[in-house]
């Protein structure tokens, strides 16, 4: 059976906005390009910058803990490394994270610490991606799963709530979880699924608002008996994926 590609994103800072791509070039074994290459340690955090290992999502300024964070707009720069950021209660800043980290501390600080205290500091890890576990993955999402929990929420649920990178159209609700332990062709790269993606508190904020105002993972807990909703992928055959590209699964 095959579908398409609706849309790719990518999150070059964790829970700080996301960016739509009309095309990336993925390469086997590795996590989508530009995707959680930074995050931001809050006071609490635990985080070596002179032996930097993966560490989990509780030490980082989450969406999870401050659905304030979902109505940041994001466009990165690949060329100039430079991280544009916009949010209706701070005023635009332009960054380099990897040379300008004080000011992204300094401008972000206000919208979260009143729940995540700082000091904050940027966090990167070298040649890899500070994603919710260390494997090198893409999360990968279905437009007609998410159609049937709009169905079922009464309303709209944006795309960024679930913070996906690769959105797939054409199938069935809830077809993809049945790719798990297979492979697929997505454009001109091959995937191998291997977990479906349970669900936390982060998809209760709303983008446009930043209030929790809605639950999908207790919805989806009610109305099917998990908290399920899309599935990882692995990269198993680099190769060039645009929007609109097909996906196949046989």
């Amino acid at each position: 059976m095959s579908g398409k590609v609706a849309a790719l994103y990518r999150h070059p800072v964790k829970s700080l906005g996301e960016e739509r791509l009309e095309a990336v070039a993925l390469g086997a074994g590795r996590h989508m390009p530009w995707d959680r290459v930074w995050a931001v340690l809050h006071g609490g955090g635990r985080f070596d910058a002179e032996r930097p290992q993966w560490v989990g999502a509780r030490n980082f300024v989450t969406q999870t803990f401050v659905p304030n964070l979902s109505r940041i707009v994001m466009r990165f720069d690949e060329t100039t490394g430079k991280l544009s950021l916009d949010h209706p209660q701070a005023d635009p800043i332009s960054v380099n994270p990897d040379t300008e980290g004080e000011a992204l501390c300094d401008w972000l600080l206000p919208l979260a610490g009143a729940i995540r205290p700082g000091p904050y500091r940027v966090a990167r890890l070298p040649d890899a991606a500070l994603t919710d576990f260390p494997d090198a993955h893409l999360a990968l999402n279905s437009m007609s799963s998410l159609a049937a929990l709009e169905d079922a929420a009464g309303g709209a649920l944006a795309r960024g709530r679930f913070r996906g990178n690769v959105w797939i159209d054409g199938f069935a609700p809830w077809e993809e979880f049945d790719w798990v332990g297979r492979e697929i062709t997505v454009g001109e790269a091959r995937l191998a699924v291997t977990d479906r993606i349970q669900r936390c508190n982060a998809t209760s904020a709303n983008p446009a608002t930043g209030l929790r105002d809605s639950n999908p993972s207790n919805l989806l807990k009610r109305r099917w008996g998990h908290m399920d909703f899309g599935v990882y992928a692995r990269v198993v055959k680099g190769g060039a994926v645009r929007s609109g590209d097909p996906v196949e699964t046989g």
